[in-house]
């Protein structure tokens, strides 16, 4: 059922906003915050373009008048709580900060309705911002299901629209530490590509010439072992699907582990036996999100947070010698 109480906004397009699509120019406000949200609010009836419902690809010409009707009382959410432990790393009225294991999906998608970090949240508080999608509660970016490490959750809508704000203009501070077959050229280096979805594979991101997303990573090889494995510390300027895990592969040297980008035929190959034992039994892949920094939405504290290995890596961290 949609909430009848709403904040109204009216925009009345200039003319340097002639041009653009709807969805992309009030997902540009900060109100609204993103495209997926705006295309959410069109489709839901709560937008209207010179007293008429628009599509979201409704390019605007100056002088439009755009209302838009934000619920301000979320819809009730289907989702059900789940009784699971959450490591969590730093709470306030405004902010959750959660240290999530492998093997967890972030939010509920196909084959994942209800046993999500998003259900977890569910159990442990009633205080997550609702915003448009009852389906997402909180959440403000997303890690890999396979990937652990730090993740920062809303508690509130204000807070909400403060990190969403943060992330989409790269202010935020994101290092990964990633173990990778083989050896870099170079100590410290960067990949830039524009990332898709893969011509023929779906489940996979591929670098594309045309279309896609730019998406940065830059890279530092710590350590390396026997000149077939690296500790790669990587820090991302954009947080695209599977970036880290596109990159890296691309560039020859999957993440341990990584069965969809290549790194599982490589492991046949290892010469270290205590190595290749440890690698052929996991779970998972060597890929963990270990520093997170923001400012906090209300009192503009600069926060940073930092997560030891995860003890289903440790095994193979302690055999190569990266701890």
């Amino acid at each position: 059922m949609i909430s009848e109480l709403f904040e109204t906004l009216q925009i009345t397009i200039a003319p340097d906003g002639g041009g653009h699509r709807l969805d992309r120019y009030l997902g540009s406000k900060e109100k609204i915050g993103s495209r997926t949200r705006a295309v959410q609010l069109i489709e839901s009836g709560h937008i209207t373009v010179n007293g008429k419902t628009p599509k979201s690809s409704l390019f605007l010409k100056q002088g439009d008048v755009i209302i838009v009707k934000i619920p301000t009382t979320p819809t009730p959410s289907k989702l059900e709580p789940l009784n699971l432990k959450l490591d969590i790393v730093y709470e306030d009225d405004d902010v959750i900060v959660v240290n999530k294991p492998a093997g967890l999906v972030v939010h509920p998608a196909a084959g994942h309705a209800q046993d999500t970090l998003v259900n977890a949240l569910l159990n442990y508080t009633t205080n997550l911002a609702m915003g448009f999608n009852e389906a997402r509660p909180g959440i403000v970016h997303r890690i890999d299901r396979d990937t652990s490490g730090l993740l920062v959750v809303a508690k509130n809508d204000n807070a909400h629209h403060a990190l969403a704000a943060q992330f989409k203009q790269k202010s935020t501070h994101r290092i990964y530490w990633a173990i990778t077959y083989g050896l870099y050229p170079a100590n410290l280096g960067t990949f830039e590509s524009k990332l898709a979805r893969h011509p023929h594979d779906r489940k996979r991101f591929a670098s594309t010439q045309k279309e896609g997303k730019i998406a940065i990573t830059h890279y530092k090889q710590i350590k390396t072992f026997n000149k077939e494995f690296s500790l790669l510390e990587l820090k991302l300027d954009t947080g695209r699907t599977h970036q880290i895990r596109v990159h890296v592969s691309e560039s020859g040297h999957p993440i341990v582990g990584d069965t969809l980008y290549g790194g599982g035929p490589k492991t046949k190959n290892i010469k270290n036996g205590n190595a290749k034992d440890i690698i052929m039994n996991m779970k998972r892949f060597a890929l963990h999100a270990c520093e997170l920094g923001f400012t906090h939405p209300k009192t503009q504290e600069v926060l940073l947070f930092k997560s030891p290995w995860p003890e289903d890596l440790q095994p193979l961290v302690s055999a190569l010698g990266f701890s």
